[in-house]
């Protein structure tokens, strides 16, 4: 079985990648340097905007399922850079599916808990998104294309991903948060954003299992831990032993210059629990896989 990742180089694809390694044959899609050299994994060095060069390497793979990991994430720089944030989570998403379709191909494409506008919170499936700023608009467009395109196809919805990076750097504000408190650095957390926070084992183990699996359509990957980010924030400070004098609360839709964030993105994990086999765990129990989790 054939597994392709796009976003190789990212946080999410290297927890991917250690689940699926021996079982898969893998096959990655970056554009910077291979941050793993292993047998039976393969690197491809590709803008994904490349129209011929993807339907070329689809032909050239035939893969049996897909993991789209790849975005343009940054919430800010998606609301300024609206044109490029289109043409990325969008466009992208709607090649990568078309050719998962003619190809008969599973396509697992990561979504965002950021689609609600914060008000109910506890989102099930169910839910009719309502997305806040740019960048959730364009994650409900590629909801859209990729259930449109199959009904073998998967949108995990991912819940706020803590942990460290498996392979690579990967953007972890888990690694980074260790980094400034060891220097005594104070850092901001906002009160007012409520999740549910996944850690990036529990999460690349249940992408990988959607990968091989029978379901298809929307699910929420989630931890089992309702919390705001600022006490998020004192809890990992407080397990890691560092001051929590450190952590600042801060209100994250008060700060000017920022597009609108949910203030409840916080969702409901019944229907993973039931589907995977991979269980969906507490934040400290996230913490210590994470810290703890070996290749």
């Amino acid at each position: 079985m054939k597994l392709l990742i796009t976003g190789f180089n990212g946080f999410v694809a290297g927890s991917v990648i250690a689940h699926a390694k021996g079982n898969w044959e893998i096959h990655g899609i970056g554009r910077s340097e291979n941050p793993i050299d292993e047998p039976g994994i393969y690197y491809h060095n590709l803008d994904l905007q490349d129209v011929q060069g993807l339907s070329s390497l689809f032909n050239e793979i035939s893969p049996d399922a897909v993991i789209h990991a790849a975005a343009m994430a940054n919430i800010d720089v998606c609301q300024v850079n609206q044109e490029m944030a289109e043409r990325v989570n969008v466009g992208v998403t709607k090649m990568i599916a078309r050719l998962c379709s003619e190809h008969d191909v599973k396509m697992v494409f990561c979504s965002t808990d950021t689609i609600f506008d914060g008000i109910k919170g506890d989102y099930v499936e169910t839910d009719l998104p309502h997305p806040l700023n740019f960048y959730a608009e364009t994650k409900v467009k590629g909801e859209q294309i990729v259930l449109a395109a199959s009904p073998i196809n998967v949108v995990a919805r991912l819940a706020l991903v803590m942990g460290l990076p498996v392979i690579g750097k990967g953007n972890s504000f888990l690694a980074d948060m260790i980094a400034k408190l060891g220097k005594g650095i104070e850092i901001p957390f906002p009160a007012n954003e409520t999740r549910t926070p996944v850690d990036v084992i529990t999460l690349g183990s249940s992408l990988v299992e959607l990968a091989g699996n029978q379901f298809g359509g929307i699910i929420h990957l989630s931890g089992n831990t309702k919390i705001n980010r600022y006490q998020m924030g004192l809890e990992i400070a407080s397990a890691l032993g560092y001051p929590i004098n450190l952590i600042l609360s801060i209100d994250s839709n008060a700060m000017p210059g920022r597009a609108p964030r949910a203030n409840d993105a916080s969702m409901d994990n019944s229907l993973a629990k039931k589907v995977l086999t991979t269980p969906m765990r507490t934040l400290a129990e996230g913490l210590n896989l994470t810290l703890n989790f070996k290749i």
